[in-house]
This record gives structure tokens, C-alpha cells and sequence, in this order.
């Protein structure tokens, strides 16, 4: 339950003076919180920029093409002739000068009701010469004397959405600062003191009310404070989470190795040193009687998949049972496909569960498994209901671990007694967001590629030139390529993708007629699967797909990759895609088409790719370019995307937030102490809720 203290901050936004129902579903969208925004997340609604109305020189003194505020009065007004489409202008001055105020099709008793001649008024807006003579178009204020005293001197400039305004989001903030509790500190006196930071509600009024510009700045002590806030609720529920599942017992599934030795003997290559290495750690942890959690990351191509096979192994040696859990059933099938004939050979008995296997099926698999006449299964989501029971599962292997929550990797840890977790994934994970995102998890590597891969020759080319690219694809195919074609996002709208799809997959049909196939994420599963089948048998020579092929599809004569407007992609789903060719004995090509002019940020995208294949350079060159939350996905996983941390600028503050979480975790595991109350309150302020009850189970 979360602590009735912090009530007034979870009620909906339109708790909040002025928020209608009408307004209130603008914030849904712009929070985007589809079941509804609280007065929290308008608290979190941090202001981008702001305008500085400080300045308020005399006319003469007033600076050009800058904000200005001027205390003037009202000359005359010079209305546009009749039938005349030109702007009123209103001249005001000051013992020092004269300005002209214009309005483009403005409402002319507006005008005169709120700039009488005579009057004293203060104007504010971007002072510009024209013509010879000083301006102001539009101005943003137009005050008198009591306005003037409400006008912050500088103004915070919020992100809106349509039908919001500035007005409508500076008053809900206002409004939602007035019902903020006084909260107990949380953090250590040494840690505030050393950097000077305020309290949490004067850090939030501070961003709501800006005295100055830099008070908005990323370094400054109002913004280092909400960070060090956020990150110290993640890595509190972090280690937590760590904590507890170390408390568990373990169960130690030691191999004799008869059975990996056999599947290596089996290779036609010898393991890389950093797959041998990986093998050796997971084993250990297996092996051992505490619990295992930890991370395997590879490049796209570096080998998991039989590292987790070799490993799955020893505990099939010990006499127990595995299990694969793939994001996709078409990563499910591969990574089946891939293991049973490398296994089966040495007598490992597979199963394979997906959602739209017959019930049959299902049942014989099911019956086969809970008897432990199954060693290893492989499957998706499926892998988690109810139905699927073990007769003794040691070891959860997760793959593409960012597509699943934590609760769900969990879930699948409970399928057994004391059951060992590794989560595998193919995007490469800047050190940073590894401590944010996993904690203290361990952490094995796999940098080398194996032997036989080659580098893909990757170019960038207009989309102007598609012709051409079309024109050389005939020279590919008959000389035996293979070739992936994959459309642009449209405006992140799987509709409208799939509508670009299909209309490539229309016009190359006219080149290449039953040669080319089509994949997207709106087909039914069973023609999805068909799809990818037909050009993984080499039945069809071009696929044209959305994104639905990034991750994990293995076809080794595929040796040509095209991306259409590959500006719209962030660099780890390039670098993803570029990873599905290059996995054959032919050269391999990549061709990034682009729309010029390229914005500074897509360009620099295209330039690494050109540059580099290594895929740790490129994620932490991703997210210095995109941030967290899109390189891991965390809208679409459950992972906690950060809302006042900006980890490119407050990354040096994660390891201050893990040291902290950890002395407090040491001296007051259970958060009974007054200073563990108040992190209580943290931990459900960012809706950390999970450690929150781990605290109350233990």
C-alpha cells in the first residue's frame, strides 16, 4: 500500500484547479499515461527552457533580436485601411525612444481595450529594426501594472502537446506544487552537504519557478538533486532485488562434462576465448550453492547462443532440466533448430512450447516435460503459464532479455527450486546503463566474433538513388545473393509501416516477381513464419520486412542488407540489422538510404556506421545520441524509463545512489529505521512499488 502521505500526489490531474475533463485527457496524452495522469507526473514535467523577462532596459538602451520587457506608453494607433490585409500597428514610447507594435490579423477592439492611448502598459518580445525603424511583432505580453507583479521574471517553457498551452501546464504545475507534502529527507546529511543540493520540493519549485535560466541547466542543484532522487529509488530497488534473491538458496548442478565435450568434439571451429570464459563463469555460478542472475551480452553474431547451450548441458549432465525463453517464435524455432542437432546427437531430449502449438501437441510436450523425459525446452512467453510444469528445472536461460520485465524473468525462476538465471542479449550495453538497469547482476562478455565471420561493407547512398540500387540487385541475384529489404518507421506507426511495406514489396514484385517475399509485424504468425521459412530455404532471393527481423534471424546466404531511410533508426537497431548479413562465406554489403538533408544527429548515426562494426562503440555512441530509454526499450519492456535523470549528464552520480543504497541495505535491510521510512516513501514516490513490497515479504 502506498503510505497515505503521498496521497495528494497520486490524485489525477484533474484534482488540480482548471483541469477539466477535456484538459485532463490533453495530460493523459502529453504524460503519456494512457490510464490516466496524476498531479506526480505534472510535478515531473520538468520545463525544457525558459524566457528571461529579466531585461527591462529603456528603449534606447534595449538591445536588437532579444527579449526585452519595456515600460511605455501609448502613442496612437494606426489601424490597416479598409479592405487592407496589413497589420494595426500601435506606437508606444519612453522618454528615451519609440517603438512600433504590430499585429497580423488581430482583433482590432482587442487592440484598443487592451492598449488605450495614454496608458501605461509594459510590453515584452524580440525588439527588431525594420525598415529603419524599431519593432516589436506580436508581443508575447501585453501588461498593466497588476499583471506586471504576477509576471515571473523568468518564464519556464514547458513541452506541450496539441491543445495545451503554456498557460494551461504552468498553472497545473503551480497547483500541483501547493499539494506536495513536506516529505522527510532521504538522503544522507554527507551526501546533500558535499554538493550543496536543496530539499526535494525546493528542487521542485526551483525547475516550476526559475529564477534564472541555469537554474534549468542540467548541472545545476536543483536538477543534480531530482536525479540523485530517481537513481538512488532504481538502485535502491535494485539492490534490494539483488539482496533477496542472494538470500534464496541455491542448488548446485555440478557436470561431469560427457555431454558438452561431445557437442564441442562435435564443431567444425573452436570456441572464441571470451565464449570459453563466459562458459567457465556460468558454470562456476551453477556449480556453486548461491544463486546465479547473471547477464550474458554479445555482439550481434558473437556466439550466446552456444554458450548457452554448452552451459544448458552441464545441467543436463547433473540430471536436471533447462529452459530457453525467446522474445519471438520465430527466435524461438531458430534457437530450436540451431541446438537440437547439435544435441540430439549426443542425446539431449528437446521440447519446443510456443502460443499456437496444437493442443495436442501441447499436451504431449507438457506430459513429457513434468515426467523429465525433457531436458531442455525452448519457447516463448508460453514457456510462463501455469500449465507448463517441470519435473526439476536448475537453469532459465533468457534471451533478449530487455523484452521482458523483471517480474517476468522472475516468474520463470519460480518454474523450479532454487532455479539459476542468465539473461542473454544481442544489443550491447554501455557500462553505464548495465550498473543502472542490472544492478550488481554479473556480467560475462563476448566481444570477439567467431571464426568465419566477415566484415560487412556498409555504405550510404540518397534515396534519390534507388534505381540504381535496384538495377545492381539483378547482378546479386544472379549471382546467388540473398538480400533483406528493410523499410523506413513511419511516424513509429506499425499501420503505416506496414502501408511502406507493402508498397515496396509491390514494386519490387515488378523486377523480381515471386523472388521476393514479405514480413511484417501484422501478419498472422503462421504467415510470418511461412515468410521467413521460404527465404531461410532460399525459395524466395528478397525479403522485404519491417523491423520484425532485427533481432536473432540467422540465414547465412543472406549477404545484402538495405535500409530505406535509415535516418529514422537509432544506431543499435542499425547496427541490429546490419547484423543479419556478413554470417556466410560471401562478401557482405549494407546500404543505408537516406533522405538529405541529414539533420547533425542522423548524420553522425551513418558516419559510426560507416566507421566501426563494433557494437559496444556504437551503444555507448548511442546513447550519448539518443539516451537510456530507447536504447533499451524500456517503454515496451517494464524497464524504468527516467524521467528527471539524464544518464549522458548524471551518469557520474549512479555510483554515489549505489553506495548509498548499499550502506543503508547494510545497517537497515528492512527500512525500519525513521532514515528507511523516508526511502520507503522514495521508493513509491518513483514508483519503485516491487522493492517496496520485497521489504514487506522479507
Amino acid at each position: 500500500m502506498r503510505p497515505d502521505l503521498l496521497n495528494p500526489l497520486f490524485a489525477p490531474v484533474s484534482a488540480l484547479p482548471g483541469v477539466g475533463p477535456k484538459t485532463g485527457k490533453l495530460f493523459d496524452r502529453l504524460l503519456e499515461r494512457p490510464a490516466g495522469a496524476r498531479v506526480v507526473d505534472v510535478l515531473f514535467h520538468i520545463p525544457h527552457s525558459s524566457i528571461d523577462r529579466r531585461n527591462r532596459p529603456a528603449i534606447s538602451q534595449a538591445p536588437r533580436d532579444e527579449i526585452v520587457t519595456l515600460e511605455v506608453r501609448v502613442v496612437d494607433h494606426r489601424p490597416p485601411s479598409r479592405n487592407s490585409k496589413g497589420p494595426f500597428r500601435v506606437l508606444v514610447e519612453d522618454e528615451t525612444g519609440d517603438v512600433l507594435l504590430v499585429f497580423f490579423l488581430a482583433n482590432h477592439q482587442w487592440i484598443e481595450r487592451m492598449l488605450p492611448i495614454g496608458a501605461k502598459r509594459w510590453v515584452s518580445g524580440k525588439l527588431e529594426l525594420w525598415d529603419g525603424h524599431l519593432q516589436m511583432v506580436h508581443p508575447d505580453k501585453v501588461l498593466d501594472e497588476e499583471g506586471l507583479a504576477r509576471l515571473p521574471p523568468v518564464e519556464p517553457v514547458y513541452w506541450l502537446t496539441e491543445g495545451l498551452y503554456q498557460r494551461n501546464v504552468g498553472k497545473a504545475a503551480e497547483a500541483a506544487l501547493a499539494r506536495t507534502p513536506v516529505l522527510p529527507e532521504w538522503h544522507e546529511g554527507a551526501t546533500l552537504s558535499l554538493r550543496k543540493l536543496p530539499s526535494f520540493a525546493q528542487a521542485l519549485a526551483t525547475l516550476h519557478r526559475p529564477a534564472s535560466p541555469k537554474d534549468l541547466e542540467p548541472d545545476s542543484p536543483a536538477r543534480v538533486r531530482l536525479a540523485l532522487d530517481e537513481l538512488l529509488a532504481s538502485q535502491m530497488a535494485l539492490v534490494m532485488t539483488r539482496a533477496k534473491f542472494r538470500e534464496l538458496p541455491g542448488r548446485a548442478s555440478v557436470g561431469d562434462g560427457r555431454i558438452a565435450d561431445q557437442i564441442l568434439a562435435s564443431l567444425p571451429f573452436q570456441l572464441t576465448g571470451s565464449q570459453a570464459e563466459a562458459i567457465a563463469e556460468i558454470r562456476a555460478d551453477i556449480a556453486s550453492t548461491k544463486r546465479m542472475l547473471r547477464l550474458l551480452q554479445g555482439d550481434v553474431g558473437s556466439g550466446k547462443t552456444l554458450v548457452a547451450l554448452l552451459t544448458m548441458a552441464s545441467v543436463v549432465e547433473a540430471g536436471r532440466q533447462a529452459a530457453l525463453m525467446a522474445p519471438t517464435e520465430i527466435l524461438a524455432r531458430q534457437h530450436y533448430e540451431r541446438m537440437f542437432p547439435l544435441g540430439q546427437s549426443v542425446g539431449i531430449r528437446f521440447g519446443l512450447i510456443t502460443g499456437r502449438d496444437k493442443v495436442s501437441e501441447r499436451n504431449k510436450t507438457l506430459a513429457a516435460l513434468a515426467a523429465g523425459e525433457i531436458d531442455i525446452l525452448v519457447g516463448t512467453h508460453a514457456v510462463f503459464q501455469e500449465s507448463v510444469v517441470f519435473k526439476d528445472l536448475a537453469y532459465a536461460v533468457v534471451d533478449e532479455q530487455h523484452r521482458f520485465g523483471v517480474h517476468q524473468r522472475l516468474a520463470l525462476g519460480e518454474k523450479g527450486e532454487a532455479v539459476d538465471v542468465l539473461v542473454m542479449t544481442a544489443t550491447p550495453i554501455p557500462r553505464t546503463l548495465v550498473l543502472t538497469y542490472f544492478g550488481d547482476m554479473d556480467v560475462s562478455t563476448l566481444r570477439e566474433k567467431p571464426a568465419g565471420r566477415k566484415p560487412v561493407d556498409t555504405r550510404a547512398l540518397p534515396v534519390e538513388r534507388i534505381d540504381e540500387v535496384v538495377g545492381g540487385l539483378h547482378r546479386a541475384l544472379d549471382a546467388g545473393a540473398q538480400v533483406y529489404w528493410v523499410c523506413p518507421l513511419v511516424e513509429e506507426n506499425e499501420e503505416l509501416d506496414v502501408a511502406a511495406a507493402q508498397e515496396r514489396y509491390e514494386l519490387l514484385r515488378q523486377f523480381f516477381g515471386d523472388k521476393v517475399g514479405l514480413v511484417h509485424g501484422k501478419m498472422k504468425g503462421r504467415e510470418k513464419d511461412a515468410a521467413m521459412e521460404a527465404f531461410q530455404r532460399n525459395e524466395t532471393k528478397v525479403l522485404v520486412a519491417t523491423t520484425v527481423i532485427e533481432v536473432g534471424v540467422d540465414v547465412p546466404n543472406a549477404s545484402i542488407m538495405v535500409i530505406e531511410h535509415a535516418e529514422r533508426f537509432g544506431l543499435a537497431q542499425l547496427h541490429q540489422l546490419r547484423g543479419r548479413v556478413g554470417r556466410g562465406a560471401a562478401k557482405s554489403t549494407c546500404l543505408l538510404l537516406y533522405k538529405a538533408p541529414l539533420g547533425e544527429v542522423s548524420k553522425a548515426r551513418i558516419n559510426i556506421m560507416r566507421e566501426t562494426e563494433d557494437g559496444f562503440r556504437i551503444a555507448e555512441e548511442d546513447l550519448r545520441l539518443r539516451g537510456e530509454g530507447e536504447i533499451l526499450g524500456s517503454r515496451q519492456s517494464g524497464l524504468p524509463g527516467f524521467r528527471l535523470a539524464s544518464l549522458d549528464v548524471h551518469g557520474p552520480l549512479l555510483n554515489i545512489a549505489r553506495e548509498e543504497a548499499k550502506r543503508v541495505l547494510e545497517s537497515d535491510p528492512d527500512l525500519q529505521s525513521d532514515h528507511g521510512q523516508a526511502l520507503r516513501l522514495l521508493l513509491h514516490l518513483f514508483e519503485r512499488e516491487e522493492a517496496a513490497k520485497l521489504v514487506r515479504a522479507g
